[in-house]
């Protein structure tokens, strides 16, 4: 088992990495239920690996009542939140109680964002099942629900009490889903670390293949980079965080566009984000244009999109950047971007005028 310490004070916690730890599950999390029930709540993809933790806490004395909810990002909603809570209640849940968030990240968004309001805070654990989830969004408490007017527009941040990351459960995620997940990988070695981007263009392949030590190595190195940011700057508030939503204001208005919506997913989205950023550094003069063309040829030699056409987005750059205009991130009028000035060299531009982004995204449809 590999252990990765996210150091936050009172608010610390452990992530685990283990083949198989989901079997063992029980074992882990016994101590935390102090012979409570532990609620899990999980989609309807996740049937058989719910089995396997029910069992496994079963066998270690612990009763785990279970919800299952639709899959997809539709769930993450008001509506949801209103059955998860309800249900939450009427399990009888207290405030010192954790509850297991088996899924990928939005069951882990929602859960998440769940347990930080009821009773003005409970406890929760997050168990993530697809690629995307364990190497960013089950880590550093950011947890949202989705609203008409944008994405993780409503929500908390809430820590965890505790990860724990099974990298076999991945042998039965969807090539489509492990893509999606790996944009998230690659963006560790964009913002701030080109060797792990390398590392990435050479091994990209046997992680698809499901080589258990790329696999290991490509979790393992990407948590302990999100451990490092998040305690650094846990709630955004120095700029240093703000490094991890490189490609991600590009990205929402993608998703945005297509109406987040399995058309395309998360990953892709901020893949397409990813290459956006890189190309338009390039276009101000910011970032070598040969850096860009490197990101976006990587993104597409694992299937991924590389910018708008390929993201099957038709819109013009005035509708995109409206779909900017409802990030979270607004300060003001002012919206910062992530940008590079290369590989492994991002950072937080408060200057962008989004009018030129807006003539950018119209010169690259």
């Amino acid at each position: 088992m590999t252990t990765i310490p996210v150091a936050l004070g009172a608010r610390s916690y452990d992530v685990r990495i283990e083949p198989g730890l989901l079997a063992s599950a029980g074992e882990v999390l016994a101590p935390l239920s102090r012979g409570r029930p532990m609620p899990i709540v999980t989609d309807t993809n996740l049937a058989a690996h719910c089995e396997t933790l029910v069992a496994s806490l079963a066998a270690a004395g612990v009763a785990a009542p279970v919800l299952v909810l639709p899959a997809g990002e539709s769930t993450k909603s008001w509506a949801q939140l209103e059955a998860l809570t309800d249900w939450l209640l009427a399990q009888g849940v207290v405030r010192s109680d954790h509850v297991i968030a088996l899924g990928g990240g939005v069951i882990g968004d929602l859960v998440g964002f769940a347990t930080s309001i009821l009773k003005r805070g409970c406890n929760f654990v997050q168990i993530p099942t697809t690629l995307l989830a364990q190497v960013d969004s089950s880590v550093g408490g950011k947890t949202a629900i989705n609203s008409r007017a944008g994405k993780n527009l409503i929500g908390a941040f809430h820590q965890p009490s505790l990860v724990l990351i099974d990298p076999q459960v991945l042998d039965t995620l969807p090539q489509r889903e492990l893509r999606a997940g790996y944009a998230e990988v690659a963006k560790y070695g964009l913002i701030d670390d080109a060797a792990f981007f390398a590392w990435c263009e050479e091994n990209a392949d046997a992680l698809f293949a499901g080589d258990p030590a790329a696999r290991a190595t490509a979790i393992g190195h990407s948590v302990a980079a999100k451990a490092r940011i998040v305690a650094a700057d846990e709630r955004e508030t120095t700029g240093t965080r703000a490094l991890l939503n490189l490609g991600h204001t590009f990205g929402h208005a993608l998703e945005a566009e297509t109406g987040f919506s399995d058309t395309l997913l998360h990953g892709e989205a901020v893949a397409a984000g990813m290459a956006l950023a890189f190309a338009f550094s390039a276009q101000q003069g910011l970032c070598p244009a040969a850096d860009a063309e490197r990101v976006a040829a990587h993104l597409r030699s694992v299937g991924l999109p590389d910018g708008l056409a390929a993201a099957g987005v038709t819109a013009d750059g005035k509708t995109l950047v409206g779909h900017m205009l409802h990030d979270k991130k607004m300060e003001g009028s002012t919206l910062p971007f992530l940008l590079a000035r290369g590989i492994g060299q991002t950072y937080l531009d408060k200057t962008v005028d989004l009018e030129t982004v807006a003539a950018f995204l119209d010169g690259v449809r």
